[in-house]
């Protein structure tokens, strides 16, 4: 039986970084992963694939809505290759999980192939390819998460479906129906109503993206309105039958009635669950919750003092990022050093087009709290850069202390907001005030002008270009 510093179970962003980090500090590491890749739910079924298709879809809408606009005509139809578009994606896939595999073999990490279980705390049985069983002295619980569902919908996978189907489907769907107005399904939502399809988002929500602020869903809203999609807010869905190749909605909407919807596919995305199926935890001593989450402390130190255990399977936000920190976090702590996460200077990312991105607190959490605040905000259209690329949605948004002035929370749909809130994120790390961000110098023209722009909004309304 071999012998490791560290074992980790799951091989998603948080898994790999952890063994990773380890590997780095002088642990002797192995990995479990009962897929025959690397890289979990974001790199195989989620964040990757999604985003090439986004990717693809935008190139396939620039070419037949804007390229006319800038002066570049294309003689002929511009049409789809969805089997190509897919075939792409999965080469993205392909290469980036390969990646890991190089950096499993770079850092001499031992590599296992199958489903790991605990036997006890320190014996992880391993039942699949590489059958046998591993011991560590400590071990890294990050197996993530799987879609969630309501209890009255039967996925068939065929019509009525997950996200992991929707990634890889064999034709544009005439109409899809999402159920659930949340991240991921927006975002599919976006790529196959670019391709041609009809789409109808259904919410049990009075709004899209309910945990951001309330500016974001809103100019989002109108995004997705302008782009002809069928946004159902307050919509209780109380049924979804498959009849042949047509699929039925039954849904409450805020006056009680039911409404219908008909469709040929229904992607059903109401988040997802904590995945500790076939872990067998409870042989550890390892606790978890009613929600099924791994129960863990400010170390992410589980009930069993070896065992540790990050992202989705833990409280928080599901996001590959938040992950990542967790897994450097127990690496570095298990290293004896004094690592830091701070949870509210984790930014959200919607990667729709305008992109959404998010860090600190909404402004609906201040009134909450009953901080004393101040905004600043800034419109796209009123930036050159924006204006010269023709993407003139948007704003952003800075909530400031309106006593110290210190950032509290930046919030901002736009182009290139992903990239944009990474300098949120540093200057709230470093505690700044709105006048500190606009007061250093932003290249012009850029998108991240707006940036500045919006600080010294929130500083005495001193906004140079609106």
């Amino acid at each position: 039986m071999k012998s490791y510093d560290v074992a980790v179970i799951g091989s998603g962003p948080g898994g790999y970084v952890a063994a990773i980090r380890c590997a780095q500090l002088g642990m002797k590491t192995a990995i479990i992963e009962k897929y025959s890749t690397l890289g979990g739910t974001c790199l195989n079924v989620g964040c990757i694939p999604s985003k090439a298709l986004l990717s693809s879809s935008h190139h396939y809408e620039d070419a037949t809505k804007h390229f006319a606009d800038h002066g570049i005509e294309i003689p002929g139809e511009i049409k789809v290759n969805l089997e190509k578009m897919i075939s792409r994606k999965q080469a993205v896939v392909d290469q980036t999980t390969g990646g890991i595999d190089f950096l499993m073999k770079k850092n001499k990490i031992d590599v296992y192939e199958g489903l790991g279980s605990f036997k006890d705390a320190t014996h992880i049985t391993i039942d699949g390819k590489d059958a046998g069983e591993i011991e560590a002295k400590n071990i890294i619980i990050a197996t993530g998460s799987k879609p969630s569902n309501l209890p009255f919908i039967s996925l068939d996978k065929e019509r009525i479906i997950t996200s992991t189907e929707a990634l890889k489907l064999k034709e544009i769907p005439k109409h899809l129906m999402i159920i659930g107005g949340g991240v991921i399904g927006l975002e599919l939502g976006q790529v196959y109503r670019r391709l041609g399809a009809q789409v109808t988002v259904i919410e049990y929500m009075d709004r899209i993206l309910p945990t951001m602020d309330a500016a974001l869903s809103k100019e989002l809203n109108k995004v997705f309105k302008k782009a002809k999609c069928s946004m159902m807010m307050s919509h209780k869905v109380q049924s979804v039958e498959r009849k042949g190749d047509e699929v039925i909605v039954k849904a409450e909407n805020k006056k009680g009635e039911i409404v219908e919807f008909k469709g040929d596919y229904c992607l059903v995305s109401v988040g997802r669950r904590p995945y500790t199926d076939g872990l067998n935890v409870e042989m550890a001593g390892v606790k978890t919750n009613e929600r099924g989450q791994v129960e863990v402390n400010e170390h992410l130190q589980t009930s069993a003092s070896n065992i540790y255990a990050i992202g989705d399977v833990v409280r928080g936000a599901m996001l590959a990022h938040k992950a990542e920190e967790e897994g450097v976090f127990v690496a570095e702590t298990l290293a004896g050093q004094k690592p830091h996460i701070d949870y509210n200077l984790i930014p959200g990312v919607v990667y729709t087009w305008p992109e959404v991105a998010a860090v600190g607190k909404t402004e609906e959490e201040l009134k909450e709290a009953g901080t004393a605040y101040k905004v600043g905000q800034f419109p796209f259209r009123a930036l050159g850069r924006a204006r010269a690329s023709g993407d003139i949605d948007g704003f952003v948004k800075i909530l400031a202390d309106k006593s110290t002035d210190e950032v509290l929370g930046v919030h901002m749909i736009g182009a290139r907001c992903a990239d944009l809130i990474a300098e949120a994120v540093t200057a709230m790390e470093f505690r700044a005030s709105a006048e500190d961000i606009s007061r250093y110098s932003h290249a012009h023209p850029t998108f991240a002008e707006a940036v500045k722009e919006a600080a010294l909004a929130a500083t005495d309304d001193r906004a140079l270009h609106v």
